[in-house]
């Protein structure tokens, strides 16, 4: 008793480590239990034992709550302790403390004195509630166990240490107390199972000293899995061997477009009907895509197979890993390349054709040619050295500016390279702020619709509308308007060998925008002419703008 009393203060010193508080209650009822023994074995009347036996009760039913109670809290279950399952735990101990104090036949049905070895002992036969209570106290006992023997398994030694020495805690007075109800223990009415509490306390005293029981704790081990597997940034979905969904998290949720509790328990063709989700084979599937039907994103997905002690697969892990951004840098580079190469390309044709003329004679239209090829190649380097610009920004955080001045300084830069056209826009609103990164986007769209324009009069006008949260960007011109071709191409996002746009400026613009988070389309004008829509998020305006606001005039 002595033992189990010190390693209860130990324990008690320890709160609130997980787990601290159980255990004091475990070696409390051990030492409870070996006390009340004691009494009852000096006492000589059957009255006197029979009071210290019932009061006995107290700590005997306190040992397996407070034993399930620690193995939930020390590796890190402690959802489950919480006060109306400590509740639902306490209803058969306390209904067994009710009948063993209201002296019922409940728990024994009969009790005399015997004499055995010299001692005058209490001899009792159980009743139906006594097996009751000893079948709901194994019980416990057999649950909390089971996590401590995950533990054994664990790679930590200091781990494996403190859950051997716990097991033995509980087995020690386990295997005593089956001896006594086996019959197996030669003395009549003698429980050793309190002597055994000698053990406990020593194997308890270990864990607590020699393996830094609440020093060394496992207990946020299955939290920070759980945590992992909800916070990972790629969607997760886990299926049984029957590929039934049976946990999602937060970013798998997103991917389906739909709430957990709409896909749990539903069949994983339902919600996903794509048979490259999962392997045929039983283990890894990879280098499948998904494109999510929720926001059209593309995922890489990769399937791995969950299995048991015996390498039986019972489910599989599905991770959705977003690669749109990575399929879209390749597009643009894909366009990019072959922009490059047919278009210089092109232009190398031209200036090695023209330059043979002028080896044959004196041509100044073919010296004229060579010139404006020339100038055309400059041009683009400088739309290549634009986008490489917008790329390099997009990888930055995004910073909002007015759209007012976006477009003011877009259209005086248009303006002074083509005096003669006509810009008219509306003014926007100066509480419109939008990404930085639409600069370029809105002097390539304009300048688009004048370079462009044959007409004799080319004019743009630049329109603006907003909701609040999206604003959008009409510019019309009165040109030919963009082909069909050209349009196809840049809805489909890439080029192909026999299909090539005309240049990088429309390009830019459609990237430019997507940086921004939002999208370009291309429509015909009428009569004449096209009409490029800029639709983009509104962003909130920089601090630094907002005090400027504030401040007194």
């Amino acid at each position: 008793m002595a033992i189990g009393t010190t390693a209860a203060l130990i324990a008690w010193q320890e709160r609130p480590e997980p787990g601290a508080a159980p255990l004091v209650v475990l070696l409390a009822g051990q030492c409870w239990w070996s006390a009340l023994l004691i009494f009852d074995i000096e006492a000589s009347t059957l009255g006197a034992k029979l009071f210290w036996a019932n009061l006995r009760w107290i700590g005997v039913v306190a040992i397996p709550v407070g034993w399930v109670l620690f193995s939930l809290e020390y590796t890190g279950r402690d959802r489950y302790v919480r006060p109306r399952y400590i509740a639902l735990l306490s209803i058969v101990p306390v209904l067994t403390v009710v009948v063993a104090l209201t002296d019922s036949t409940l728990l024994y049905t009969d009790s005399s004195l015997v004499r055995e070895e010299g001692m005058l002992l209490l001899s009792r036969t159980p009743g139906p509630w006594f097996w009751i209570i000893t079948a709901y106290t194994y019980l416990l006992g057999l649950l909390g166990s089971v996590p401590l023997i995950e533990l054994i398994r664990d790679d930590s030694l200091p781990f494996r240490g403190q859950s051997a020495a716990l097991l033995v805690a509980i087995l020690a007075p386990w295997v005593s107390n089956i001896l006594f109800l086996v019959g197996a223990i030669p003395v009549t009415g003698l429980d050793p199972t309190p002597v055994a509490f000698s053990i406990s306390g020593v194997a308890c005293l270990g864990a607590l000293t020699r393996f830094q029981l609440f020093g060394k704790s496992p207990s946020p081990n299955p939290r920070a899995r759980r945590l992992l597997f909800e916070r990972m940034p790629d969607g997760a979905i886990v299926t049984d061997s029957h590929d039934y969904i049976v946990e999602i998290n937060d970013a798998g949720s997103d991917v389906l477009g739909t709430e957990p509790r709409h896909v749990l328990g539903r069949p994983l063709q339902e919600i996903v009907p794509d048979d490259l989700l999962l392997p045929t084979d039983g283990s890894v599937a990879v280098g499948s895509s998904f494109q999510s039907p929720h926001d059209g994103r593309l995922y890489d997905v990769t399937a791995t197979a969950i299995t048991d002690i015996h390498d039986r697969t019972i489910g599989h892990v599905i991770t959705f890993h977003d690669i749109s951004e990575h399929v879209r840098q390749q597009q643009r580079h894909e366009v990019l390349n072959r922009v490059f190469r047919h278009n210089i390309r092109t232009e190398t044709n031209v200036i090695s054709s023209y330059a043979e003329l002028l080896a044959d004679e004196d041509d100044q239209g073919a010296a004229d040619e060579i010139t404006a090829s020339a100038r055309r190649i400059e041009e683009l380097g400088v739309k290549a050295r634009e986008i490489i610009d917008v790329f390099e920004r997009g990888r930055d955080s995004i910073e909002a500016v007015p759209l007012e001045s976006l477009l003011a300084d877009g259209i005086a830069t248009v303006s002074e390279e083509y005096p003669n056209a006509r810009i008219d826009r509306e003014p926007a609103s100066v509480d419109l702020f939008v990404a930085s990164v639409l600069e370029p986007v809105f002097v390539n769209l304009i300048e688009n619709g004048i370079e462009h324009n044959t007409g004799p009069n080319p004019s743009v006008r630049v329109t603006v509308e907003s909701d609040g949260d999206r604003v959008q960007i009409r510019i019309a011109d009165n040109g030919s308007g963009i082909e069909d071709y050209e349009r196809s191409i840049l809805e489909r996002g890439t080029e192909t060998p026999l299909e090539h746009g005309s240049g990088l400026g429309l390009w830019l613009a459609k990237w430019g925008t997507e940086i921004a988070g939002g999208e370009v389309t291309f429509e015909t004008d009428d009569p004449t002419g096209s009409v490029v829509t800029v639709d983009v998020p509104v962003l909130s305006p920089p601090a630094d703008h907002a005090e400027s606001d504030d401040s007194p005039s």
